[in-house]
């Protein structure tokens, strides 16, 4: 029996248009400014795990806390004796929990920018009003509050704890300006290099122990070099050395200008001439970190 075929049919025939319901947006478009505000803010409570899983709140909370406790110690011994002074200079805080920092820096700094750059959600970025140098300035500036929010809080509680132990108002105040200009510093320069890093790979574990490596390592095989030049009597090589290091180079910049006592061998640290070497060295590193994620992400962003 045969069997009846159906006629073709034209293309044209087969072309519908359906009205599913979508209209064009005629509400405000509050643009880049905006939107560029939106990344820093997100970036910045995700430096912390806020609005992120309970997962992801424990690390950053902890290391948080792990910066404050000396602090709140000193504070207690302190007042409890009765001490005529704080056991540490607030320059010298960030420096003794360079460590704590540098954990920070390197499990945070991948978190920023490594799952943009694993999902590929970076031209989507690029794709609104936002261009490429308003992400790079939100990411550095978050990072860098974040930071800035990490060493700065101990400080506050030294300073805090010394006006409650009647500590004298006007040298606490000027140590206390004086570490708050330390720290902002040391969080520009370490969120620049740490980001750099990041952005190198997607690959966030691989990220973590890049910057790990970079500023531990480079601290440690530094204060080496120092103290075996310290050893063999070329102290003027020392302030030299120290400028191959971020904790080092922060060190140097508050031992010559804010007055802070150096940790380098012999307590030894860099005239005023060879500060302004530190300070040059510093402010190029945090420029070429910017310059660098701009590049950076210029490409991805095609």
């Amino acid at each position: 029996m045969a069997v009846e075929q159906p006629m073709p049919t034209a293309p044209g025939d087969q072309t519908r248009i359906h009205n599913i319901g979508y209209r064009n947006y005629d509400g405000p478009r509050l643009g880049r400014s905006y939107a560029t505000r939106s990344l820093y803010s997100q970036s910045l409570r995700g430096a912390y795990g806020l609005g992120r899983s309970i997962k992801s709140k424990v690390l950053p909370m902890l290391l948080f806390v792990v910066m404050c406790v000396p602090a709140a110690i000193m504070v207690a011994v302190a007042v409890a004796t009765k001490a005529k002074d704080l056991p540490v200079d607030y320059t010298r805080y960030a420096i003794i929990m360079q460590a704590v920092i540098s954990l920070y820096v390197a499990s945070q700094a991948p978190q920023s920018v490594s799952r943009d750059l694993r999902f590929k959600t970076v031209p989507l970025y690029f794709s609104r009003p936002i261009e490429t140098a308003d992400y790079v300035r939100a990411k550095f500036a978050a990072l860098a509050s974040a930071l800035f929010i990490l060493t700065a809080a101990p400080l506050i509680v030294l300073y805090v704890g010394a006006l409650l132990a009647k500590l004298d108002f006007a040298d606490q105040t000027k140590g206390f300006g004086q570490g708050l200009v330390s720290v902002a510093l040391l969080s520009l320069l370490f969120a620049g290099i740490g980001l750099v890093i990041a952005s190198v790979t997607p690959r966030r574990g691989f990220g973590i122990a890049a910057v790990i490596a970079v500023l531990t390592i480079s601290y440690g095989a530094v204060s080496t070099l120092q103290a075996i030049a310290d050893a063999q009597g070329s102290s003027s090589a020392v302030p030299w050395i120290g400028l191959f290091s971020p904790v080092t180079l922060i060190d140097g910049v508050q031992s010559a200008f804010l007055g802070a006592s150096s940790a380098f061998p012999g307590a030894v640290g860099p005239t005023h001439a060879e500060g302004v070497v530190y300070v040059l060295a510093v402010l190029g590193l945090i420029a070429a970190a910017y310059g660098l994620l701009l590049r950076r992400y210029k490409k991805v962003g095609l």
